[in-house]
């Protein structure tokens, strides 16, 4: 037999967290709120309008940068929130999902060797990014218990080496969102450097309390140097359709597309000719946070009734819950034997970090029906 081995790219990931706590909820039939995705059923015109883009025959592959007609709802959209204008044929480009322009992103850029400044806790995929890459992630904790950056200790992380800037606003885990002095600070530290910004915003529409959402859309001069990600998923409660796109600069763009062309040449085409319509109705986004932030205060009321704290949510999906003083156990330990004992399914917080970090605190996923969450809340009450 063939003694074949593998050189890892990867040696130290393995299964991700949202994939071990959902295969353990399914096991032991628990109320899943620890993976970030709506169970309640996504607008039915949205599905109607993929049905008929099938029925019509728009099922072969469209253009390698996204249906052009898709392209140009995207600039509307982009002129009218933000006031940015954006080049349709040069400037956009529809992915298979907003990690997977993440990745192109950072693929495009990184050569072995550079610095990638990284805030934790992050998102999972950032990091294997990076190193995937050759690069280096160089991690900068954010503040406890807010999760605010801070912006002096990221001056003492820049270094000739440095490369790209990685922002998730607003930010999965923490509900977090960028302020106008979080920009200010950002644009102090890039000023005549060479060094790229990647912006996740696939959160856009979900921010709450009447804040603004600070896209690096917005500012010309941050922009210039960005690839700004997105995600029709978290936008129109469809994630498992997995289609985002990203913006960048024509110049940027037309490395982005290089690695594109190789790795996906075209996306989902019926989802893309339906919405392409569907976005028309701009009202649908445009009231989006208003009533996912209904769902975070329905759940937030209802959590009062039990032993966790909530920590303040901005935007995301997601808000968390501290259980300091309750138990000393671990985050993953708690997390665990809550999905077996209790029957429902969080995300220990320390997950989100290079090296595990205990705060005691989970992460809730509260996009989720009424009757799901309040049946979560009387189990967690039993805690």
């Amino acid at each position: 037999m063939l003694n074949l081995s593998i050189h890892s790219k990867l040696p130290h990931v393995g299964t991700t967290v949202f994939t071990v706590m959902s295969a353990l909820a399914a096991k032991y039939k628990a109320i899943n709120l620890g993976q970030g995705f709506p169970d309640f059923m996504m607008n039915p015109q949205l599905i109607a309008l993929v049905n008929e883009a099938m029925q019509k025959g728009q099922n072969q592959y469209v253009h390698t940068n996204g249906l052009p007609l898709l392209r140009e709802r995207i600039t509307e959209k982009i002129q009218a929130l933000y006031a940015a204008r954006v080049n349709a044929e040069t400037e956009i480009t529809i992915t298979p999902g907003g990690t997977y322009a993440i990745y192109t992103s950072l693929t495009t850029v990184l050569q072995p060797g550079d610095e990638v400044i990284v805030f934790e806790p992050a998102y999972d995929s950032y990091i294997p990014n990076i190193i995937i890459n050759g690069a280096v992630p160089v991690l900068v904790p954010l503040t406890y218990p807010d999760y605010s950056i801070d912006w002096e200790l990221v001056k003492t992380k820049i270094s000739p080496n440095t490369k790209m800037i990685m922002l998730n606003t607003p930010h999965n885990p923490t509900g977090s969102v960028l302020s106008k002095y979080d920009i200010e600070q950002l644009r102090s530290v890039v000023k005549d450097t060479s060094i790229f910004i990647l912006s996740d915003e696939v959160y856009e529409h979900l921010i709450f309390d009447d804040r603004q959402h600070e896209s690096m859309l917005r500012y010309p001069d941050l922009l210039e140097r960005s690839f700004v990600c997105f995600s029709f998923g978290k936008t129109y409660h469809c994630t498992g359709w997995k289609l985002g796109y990203c913006v960048a600069p024509a110049a940027l763009m037309k490395e982005f597309r290089k690695v594109h062309q190789f790795n996906s040449f075209s996306c989902n085409s019926p989802v893309q000719f339906a919405l392409a319509t569907f976005m028309q109705q701009q009202d649908l986004y445009l009231q989006l946070g208003a009533a996912i932030q209904q769902k975070r205060d329905f759940f937030q009321l209802l959590m009062q009734q039990t032993k966790f704290k909530a920590l303040p949510s901005y935007g995301s999906y997601f808000q968390l819950y501290s259980y300091a003083g309750i138990t000393e156990e671990n985050e993953k330990d708690l997390a665990v034997r809550i999905t077996k004992q209790y029957r429902v399914a969080t995300i220990p917080v320390s997950a989100f970090y290079n090296k595990e970090k205990d705060n005691k605190i989970l992460r809730f996923c509260f996009v989720k029906k009424e009757s799901t969450l309040e049946e979560a809340v009387s189990r967690l009450m039993k805690f």
